[in-house]
């Protein structure tokens, strides 16, 4: 779903109410696409988030500020410059472009006015956030577009700024529903009215036409060009209804859910297209929609950019380890043969005075057959018989050796790729940077990473276990990583505690403190869905969950951080999504 610019007409709306004589008092940059502006008004203070994210392109207040990174970028640090301590003097937007322009009353350097305009471009892969002088001339922006990139609309300090290239079609404010049926009687006979309708408006959504079609045809599929009268006075009446709506600001924030909660689509008027197929709630604020449907997916991307390095490092070496694994079980397969080796220098030795120097081969009796079936053995014509009995003795002890070391290096490898897929496990449900500095600290000390050789840097403070209640009162521990597995598994927990990890597949340990009771069946249940959350299998129904006491579980010596053996087990199938009933997390 893209953020069209009738959405972003009444988002508009929205913040020049909220930021009315708003100043800036700082600029954040999450991540490479985003910019925040956290501005203070005559009541509060609101943070505006400005993302150009190809996928999730969009802006509106936010309430908890993203993580940012601890060296600012480039492009922050000149907007701190420029618009520290600017106020926000005006909004604009031009027809029903997807671009909303900010008008900054700031200060230069030597405290003379310095009007700037901050623009934010919300199509698609071209989104973008510009800096504009007084000059209309670009200062700078978060994606620089070179000749390379478009031939069309560079972007690069210095260069005018130049409107994104406009469509041929008809802003719904400005043109009458005459023209606007006009311009569908010239579509295709076969287009369907929502796709007509999309190709005709400007800044309308598919979900819009859509619902515009659905209106019209009462739910059956109705075409751009040869509708009923009946159905051409609907179609008025829905364009003057929406076009009422844009100029007077009535819409209302939808957002629309699949039937398992997911977020689907979102708009500005209630969808009735989707009949009981999907749910529509109504939200309260533009805001407030669109950080509920975006936010989870962009704290998400804000995590994969940088967790980038730490993926590379694991991915390469998972790559390397499962080459090494192929390769020896290739060798591991051609020492099986090893016995006929052997063989071939008993009966070379027995028959030397047969073979004479220079034969390729030789036909022999094999008397370890019991019918003694004759059997061909080749020769290296450059050998002696009895230089090629030995080689074949030394190629029959060269695979016995291989045989026997390479079941062991084949399991150490074996070992060392299950402990990276904890980590990338572990990667996956991080939250923020403090959590991706420890797995960087544990990856340190497993040598996959470099150390660190500056003493004086700090270190970094490591968060407790997550913590839950469930609802008999008893609290569930679950370690964030294999680092804090192990702490929280040998070192905090008592041994008359219930330890719980997904049977065969990657997660978290998690420790149900029974301070000396039993543990109930329910609460078993409940302990292991949170195992299962917490785990490669988080998506999965009926995930084997194993659990056992603390006391059966050990550590086996020289064992790679979160690698645990343990006895006395039994096993539950819990699904994660369904059978949490927890007070919530409380740390």
């Amino acid at each position: 779903m893209a953020l069209d610019g009738a959405f972003l007409r009444l988002m508009k709306n929205e913040l020049e109410r909220e930021l009315e004589g708003a100043k800036v008092d700082k600029v954040f940059e999450p991540s490479r696409d985003e910019i925040v502006l956290q501005c203070h008004t005559r009541r509060e203070t609101k943070r505006l988030l400005l993302s150009a994210r190809p996928g999730s392109a969009r802006l509106g207040l936010i309430d908890t500020l993203p993580e940012n990174p601890k060296t600012p970028p480039m492009f922050c640090m000149l907007l701190r410059k420029r618009l520290t301590g600017a106020k926000l003097i005006g909004i604009r937007q031009i027809g029903l472009e997807r671009a909303l322009y900010f008008d900054f009353e700031a200060l230069d350097d030597l405290g003379e006015s310095a009007p700037l305009t901050l623009a934010i471009e919300t199509m698609g892969k071209y989104s973008n956030v510009i800096l504009i002088g007084r000059d209309g001339k670009i200062i700078d922006s978060l994606k620089r577009v070179d000749s390379e990139m478009s031939r069309e609309r560079m972007i690069l300090p210095g260069l005018l700024y130049r409107l994104p290239p406009a469509q041929e079609k008809l802003c719904i404010l400005d043109a009458p529903n005459v023209r606007i049926l006009e311009m569908l009687s010239g579509l295709p006979r076969e287009m369907e009215l929502s796709k007509g309708l999309l190709s005709v408006l400007q800044g309308v959504s598919p979900i819009v036409c859509r619902e515009c079609a659905f209106y019209v045809g009462h739910g059956r599929e109705v075409l751009s060009i040869g509708r009923s009268d009946g159905e051409t006075e609907r179609l008025a009446f829905f364009l003057t209804s929406l076009r009422a709506l844009l100029e007077n600001d009535t819409g209302e924030p939808y957002m629309v859910l699949k039937p398992d909660g997911m977020p689907l689509d979102f708009t500005f008027l209630r969808p009735d297209q989707y009949g009981t197929a999907a749910k529509a709630v109504r939200k309260e604020t533009w805001s407030g929609l669109l950080e509920a449907f975006y936010g989870e997916r962009d704290r998400a991307e804000r995590m994969r950019q940088r967790s980038s390095d730490l993926l590379k490092v694991l991915a390469n070496h998972t790559e390397r380890l499962s080459r090494k694994i192929q390769n020896q079980r290739g060798e591991l397969a051609e020492s099986e043969n090893r016995e006929e080796k052997r063989i071939a220098g008993d009966l070379l030795t027995a028959n030397l005075y047969r073979i004479e120097k220079g034969q390729r081969e030789v036909t022999v009796e094999n008397y370890y057959d019991p019918d003694l079936k004759p059997v061909t053995i080749r020769l290296n014509p450059a050998f002696t018989a009895q230089q090629n009995a030995q080689k074949y003795y030394k190629d029959y002890r060269k695979a016995k050796t291989a045989s026997e070391k390479l079941s062991g290096l084949i399991a150490e490898a074996e070992e060392e790729l299950a402990y990276l897929e904890t980590v990338f496990d572990e990667l996956s449900r991080a939250e923020n940077e403090n959590d991706l500095n420890e797995i960087r600290g544990e990856l340190r000390e497993q040598g996959y990473l470099k150390k660190q050789n500056d003493r004086r840097a700090p270190k970094e403070k490591r968060a407790p276990p997550l913590q839950f209640e469930l609802p008999s009162g008893k609290t569930v521990l679950v370690g964030r990583n294999n680092r804090q597995n192990d702490e929280l598994t040998l070192k905090f927990a008592k041994k008359s505690d219930l330890w719980l990890h997904t049977k065969n597949i990657p997660g978290s340990h998690t420790i149900l403190l029974l301070n000396g009771t039993e543990p109930s069946d329910t609460e078993i249940r409940q302990a292991a869905a949170l195992a299962a959350r917490f785990s490669r299998a988080k998506n999965s129904a009926q995930v084997p969950v194993d659990y056992t006491f603390v006391r059966f579980v050990q550590k086996p010596q020289g064992a790679k951080p979160g690698k645990v053996i343990y006895t006395h087990n039994r096993t539950v199938y819990v699904d994660p999504q369904q059978e949490i009933e927890t007070g919530g997390e409380i740390s």
